[in-house]
């Protein structure tokens, strides 16, 4: 393994820029979780009602992975584990891809072999770097935690759960990195293996079957059960898993071409006769994507459907006057107020698909790939507006799943057949701030390409973080007006709808999209 030292340092200098972002996400959703906690349930019979609630309906204590105790310790890493040790793996997982398959097709990897470099160096470095990055994440986390005045030793079991849970699925990564001839095909094959990892241990959690808890990475980190029984010997098992992941990536390493995967790629049709212009391609170059997307939403849709059946217990959650207050109406009822921020939460993850569809026409360029379509008679205009519509119609259509879904589960458990026309027509209420959020990253990258994917992610970030899901978690409710979802009429818990909102952010979309492609059309590609 010559060189590893090197690549290893190499790698630790690019991901100085990646890394302490999650790091610092990481931490700050833990202490937010205690704060939310501390300021909404104050008291021992705040915190027994709610854990009552909480334990007598299976889909939404499957959220947490267990059953709670009325204790601060307890009722913090139930809240908040289910994201850290989802959020973690991703890190890991995408850290390792990005230094081995993506390395590689870049042709870094290559280049680098031509000096004294081992075969398995790479492979050796990006483990490291994912699994170092991974306990800092945990180390923060528990550090974090104890300064808060929470139990030592169950701050280190929770930060302990964190970091393996990063550790197995960097093995993860590394084994899909090996398998995959191309680095997107190798994210798609790992985040399949998270977000399975994770539907299984919630399914499990939810129907009691708790076999499929134990057979899921992300359940190993709930087993865990930190500040309850500490069980340190699970740690043990998602460390050996982890081992022969590793050891089946160099195996695999070990037996594969530079730049191509184990499992070959598939040959294309020899004629595209539906590719009949940049619509077309986008289509055609995205359709996957799209497919992956609305299965995750629906299978999401549907669990959220199913948490409906804690709505005759709505009233008895201790922040219920406040959740009343911010989403609901007075003409309306407790659950129909419960049922907005779950449609809000749909439309703030829906709302990263058009920023990820823009940041990929970044890449096409980067990459020189959007040369090759602008030497055909495709202007750079027609390229990019192309994208753009496969962009904006596939959130639209994401929406729909999202309410479609999610209608049809609420009315088969709660409601009534009326329901899901309801649903679905609140969810699509909410395309013209999806599209805004998109139409802010293609003028960034229109206008500032350089700078195009970090103020795409700070859109985003921004949009959720301002909006009214997350402002109760630092204590505003009701959202705050610098971001788009607030002006959407709620017209799920029985508001009037009002046209005027989305008319004005459709215009600004139409603004800021005419913007991005006009500074495109007068800048160099590239």
């Amino acid at each position: 393994m010559n060189g590893t030292a090197r690549l290893f340092r190499l790698a630790l200098r690019r991901e100085r820029t990646i890394a302490p972002w999650w790091i610092l996400l990481l931490a700050t959703m833990a202490l937010v979780l205690v704060a939310y906690i501390e300021r909404n349930m104050g008291t021992p019979e705040l915190k027994a009602t709610y854990v009552e609630i909480l334990n007598r309906n299976a889909f939404f204590r499957a959220l947490g992975g267990s059953t709670v105790e009325a204790d601060l310790g307890v009722l913090s890493s139930w809240r908040s584990g289910g994201f850290l040790y989802v959020a973690n793996g991703l890190a890991a997982l995408l850290a390792v891809i990005r230094y081995t398959r993506a390395d590689e097709d870049s042709g870094r990897t290559e280049l680098l072999r031509a000096g004294v470099v081992g075969r398995h160096a790479g492979l050796t470095a990006a483990l490291l770097v994912a699994g170092a990055s991974s306990l800092a994440g945990g180390t923060a986390t528990a550090l974090a935690l104890i300064v808060t005045g929470l139990e030592p030793v169950g701050s280190i079991a929770y930060g302990a759960a964190v970091t393996v849970a990063g550790w197995v699925f960097a093995g993860v990564g590394a084994v899909a990195a090996q398998l995959a001839g191309n680095a997107r095909t190798a994210r798609v094959v790992a985040l399949s293996v998270l977000g399975a990892a994770y539907v299984l241990r919630y399914a499990g959690d939810a129907s009691g079957q708790f076999w499929m808890k134990y057979v899921s990475p992300i359940g190993w980190s709930h087993l865990v059960e930190p500040y309850k029984t500490n069980r340190w010997w699970m740690l043990a098992v998602t460390i050996a898993v982890t081992a022969a992941l590793s050891a089946v990536a160099y195996r695999l390493s070990a037996r594969r071409d530079l730049g191509e995967g184990v499992i070959p790629a598939r040959a294309g049709r020899a004629e595209a006769p539906h590719l009949r212009g940049p619509i077309s391609l986008s289509w055609r170059l995205n359709r996957g994507l799209l497919a992956k997307w609305a299965a995750g939403v629906a299978v999401f849709a549907a669990a959220a459907g199913g948490m409906s059946t804690l709505g005759h217990q709505i009233g008895e959650v201790p922040a219920a006057v406040h959740l009343i207050a911010a989403f609901g109406n007075p003409a309306g009822t407790a659950l129909d107020a419960a049922l907005w921020p779950l449609i809000l939460i749909f439309a703030h993850v829906i709302a990263l698909y058009p920023v990820l569809m823009v940041q990929r026409l970044r890449a096409e360029e980067r990459t020189g790939n959007a040369e090759i379509v602008q030497a055909t008679p495709a202007t750079r205009m027609r390229w990019a507006a192309g994208q753009l519509v496969v962009a904006g119609l596939g959130a639209a259509a994401l929406l729909a799943v999202a309410g479609l879904v999610f209608g049809a589960f609420f009315a088969w458990l709660v409601g009534g057949p009326a329901d899901v026309l309801r649903i679905f027509a609140g969810a699509m209420g909410t395309v013209p701030a999806v599209w805004l959020v998109g139409a802010v990253c293609v003028f960034a990258y229109g206008a500032l390409p350089r700078a195009a994917v970090a103020i795409s992610w700070i859109t985003w970030v921004a949009t959720a973080t301002l909006g009214q899901v997350v402002g109760p978690l630092y204590g505003v409710w009701g959202g705050t007006p610098f971001e788009p979802f607030h002006y959407i009429p709620n017209t799920v818990a029985r508001a009037a709808f009002d046209p005027r909102p989305a008319v004005v952010l459709v215009a600004l979309s139409a603004v800021l999209l005419w913007g991005g492609l006009f500074a495109l059309r007068r800048r160099d590609v590239g």
